[in-house]
């Protein structure tokens, strides 16, 4: 249910880090804030994804039992994978965007989520042109998307790919992730990710820093 989904969330920061003595309260007040905007992102994931999960089935057919898809909690563990893990994955700068998708895959895979995806296989013809999303999850109605900013340029250009990726993408999907992964040219990442995730609906975009 959707609600054990929000007990999941964390909405203060657990782990361990490096600081000094005299720095160490606002270093936590950091991380507990950083924490908290990541869980309050997930939170309307979960939302916009049960109000799409409404819409396509309507609401006598949304109650979760126990053989039905839990649509939300999946979400969340792709999110939770790209804001966690991806990073971590990519030891070097990558050079190419398939870099970023091939350590997305391998996330996936890792995380048993193998049999639920199909990578570049799906084609979505739309204003006479056809879109390759880079990854679908069929079940879950959802597309994840990668994307590298290595340089001034792209950044613009990343913006203009996402808008042109929305509009195709939604004639078919309900749910889009976008993995932005910044090689240190995005300045604003939440303004970045916020001008877009406001004008659209299920919609998230993530900016991960190298």
């Amino acid at each position: 249910m959707i609600y054990r989904n929000f007990v999941n969330l964390k909405f203060h920061f657990e782990g361990s880090f490096l600081s000094e003595p005299w720095d160490m309260e606002m270093q936590k007040a950091q991380r507990d804030l950083q924490a908290y905007q990541s869980a309050l992102n997930m939170a309307d994931g979960i939302l916009n994804a049960a109000i799409d999960e409404i819409n396509r089935k309507g609401i006598e057919n949304v109650y979760e039992g126990k053989d039905s898809p839990k649509e939300s909690s999946e979400i969340i563990k792709i999110l939770s994978l790209i804001e966690n893990k991806l990073r971590k994955t990519i030891r070097q700068k990558p050079s190419k965007e398939r870099e970023v998708q091939d350590a997305l895959e391998s996330l996936f895979i890792g995380a048993d989520l193998d049999k639920e995806f199909t990578r570049e296989k799906e084609n979505v013809i739309y204003s006479s042109k056809t879109y390759i999303p880079d990854f679908v999850f069929k079940r879950i109605n959802t597309v994840v998307e990668a994307k590298l900013c290595d340089s001034s340029k792209r950044e613009k250009e990343i913006i203009a790919e996402i808008n042109d990726d929305i509009l195709a993408y939604k004639a078919r999907y309900g749910n889009l992730i976008f993995a932005v992964y910044d090689l240190g040219y995005i300045r604003d990442e939440d303004a970045f990710a916020g001008t877009i995730e406001q004008s659209q609906q299920q919609v998230i975009v993530r900016v991960i820093k190298h």
